[in-house]
C-alpha cells in the first residue's frame, strides 16, 4: 500500500470512506481537502452500467464547460489551404498537412487536443497509433473532425471536453480547478452528468450510474450519492 503524507491524512479522516455524500457537500469536501499548494484540478469519475466491449454501449461524447477549465489549452489542426489561416487565426497554435504528420512521426506532441477536417482524415490515418493512445485523435463524434475548424477550436479553448468510457466502465472528466468554487464546479458538474444522461444506451440494463466520486489531484476521493447526481443533471 502507498504511505501518504501527513496533510493527506489529516484531510482523508474528514471523510466518512463509507457515506454517499449530496453533491453539493461533496463538492465542498472535495475544495476543504485540497491542501496542494498549486490549482489543483477537480476531476468527476463514473462507473456506468455498461459493457464497453459493445458497440451499442460505448459512452463517448464532448461537453463545453460554461465556467470553462481554469488551464491553458494548445489545440493543433489538421487541414490545408486557407483552413490553415482560419485554424491559426482561431488560436491553433499549428496547422497542416503533411508537414503537421511529420513532425507527430518525429515525436513532438506539445498539444492537448487536435481537429481535423474530413478530407485530412487519412493524412491523420498514419498517426493513429500515436494519437489514440493517447486520447488526442480526432473523432466526428466528439466534434473534433468538422469542416468549421474556427468553432471546433474556440470550443476548445473555451473549455470543451471530450470524455470516453474506459474497460471497465468509468468515465472520467475534468470539471474544473479549486480556485473556481462550489458554484461554477456545480455548474460544470451538471453539464457533464446531463450530458451522461442523454448518452444512456438503450441496450444499458440496470443501474447506469453505479458509482460515482469526485476528487482533487492530491487529495482523496469523496462519494457521491447517485440519486443526488441525477437531480443535477435535471
Amino acid at each position: 500500500m502507498p504511505k501518504h503524507g501527513k496533510k493527506f491524512q489529516k484531510v482523508f479522516e474528514a471523510i466518512d470512506g463509507l457515506k454517499m455524500y449530496d453533491v453539493a457537500e461533496a463538492v465542498e469536501l472535495v475544495l476543504k481537502s485540497s491542501y496542494a499548494k498549486f490549482d489543483e484540478t477537480v476531476d468527476i469519475a463514473v462507473n456506468l452500467g455498461v459493457n464497453p466491449k459493445y458497440s451499442d454501449q460505448m459512452v463517448r461524447g464532448a461537453v463545453s464547460m460554461p465556467h470553462g477549465l481554469g488551464k491553458t489549452v494548445r489545440v493543433v489542426a489538421f487541414c490545408k489551404g486557407e483552413n490553415e489561416e482560419k485554424a491559426l487565426s482561431a488560436g491553433a497554435i499549428a496547422a497542416g498537412s503533411d508537414e503537421l504528420v511529420e513532425k507527430i512521426k518525429g515525436g513532438w506532441l506539445e498539444f492537448d487536443n487536435a481537429v481535423a477536417t474530413p478530407d485530412m482524415m487519412g493524412h491523420v490515418g498514419k498517426i493513429g497509433k500515436i494519437l489514440g493512445p493517447r486520447g488526442l485523435m480526432p473523432n466526428a463524434k466528439t466534434g473534433t473532425v468538422t469542416v468549421d475548424l474556427e468553432k471546433a477550436i474556440q470550443e476548445l479553448l473555451a473549455g470543451k471536453v471530450e470524455f470516453r468510457v474506459d474497460k471497465a466502465g468509468v468515465i472520467h472528466a475534468p470539471i474544473g480547478k479549486v480556485s473556481f468554487g462550489s458554484e461554477k464546479l456545480l455548474g460544470n458538474l451538471r453539464t457533464v452528468i446531463d450530458a451522461l444522461i442523454k448518452l444512456k444506451p438503450s441496450t444499458a440494463k440496470g443501474t447506469y450510474m453505479k458509482a460515482v466520486s469526485l476528487s482533487s489531484t492530491m487529495g482523496p476521493g469523496v462519494k457521491v450519492d447517485a440519486a443526488s447526481l441525477r437531480k443535477a443533471g435535471e
